[in-house]
């Protein structure tokens, strides 16, 4: 951690890279007050606004997705695929682009991997949200309760938890707002 942080600051970092390797969604500026003692969303926001400029944190750009730790490239980050769009929610129709992303090796499955883009908010409670990018190792079986992309009719693609049934497989989304779908 850099020396030029201030002890409030390194606090948040450390509770930031806690969260994360709990597996815990980003917290808001709401949820860092609360966790850490703090009264004052300004004085948060001015902490995590100097943590930026360090380097440690992703701007936020009015964005209300939390506070998201800055993943750090070089050579611990890989080029990886990005091959379109995802749907969480209705399926949409499979688009591939040909473009790449820096991802961080630690994300990279063991198999081949591309990045997708979310689209939908079927999965939030799975903290997957609209707009999100989600690494994706390419099987071709899967395990009930894992998520997968699943390609419905070789034409439509979505993102959901899998439940195979000897004459059925359903597709469980992750937000009691949309039903399970069955093939």
């Amino acid at each position: 951690m850099s020396d030029d942080l201030t002890r409030r600051q390194r606090t948040i970092l450390e509770h930031l890279h806690a969260a994360r390797d709990a597996g815990r969604p980003p917290p808001s500026l709401d949820e860092l007050c609360r966790a850490l003692g703090l009264s004052s969303r300004g004085s948060m926001h001015k902490h995590v606004q100097a943590l930026v400029a360090a380097g440690h944190v992703e701007p936020m750009a009015g964005r209300q997705r939390g506070v998201r730790l800055r993943e750090q490239g070089g050579p611990e980050g890989a080029s990886l695929p990005l091959v379109g769009r995802i749907a969480a929610g209705r399926p949409i129709e499979a688009l591939e682009d040909s473009e790449t992303i820096e991802v961080p090796r630690q994300l990279h499955g063991r198999g081949r991997c591309y990045v997708l883009e979310v689209r939908g908010d079927s999965m939030v409670d799975d903290g997957i949200l609209d707009g999100d990018w989600v690494v994706i190792e390419q099987r071709s079986t899967a395990r009930d309760g894992e998520l997968v992309v699943a390609l419905i009719d070789d034409a439509e693609a979505t993102l959901k938890r899998i439940e195979q049934r000897a004459d059925a497989c359903i597709l469980h989304p992750a937000n009691g707002d949309y039903p399970p779908q069955r093939y």
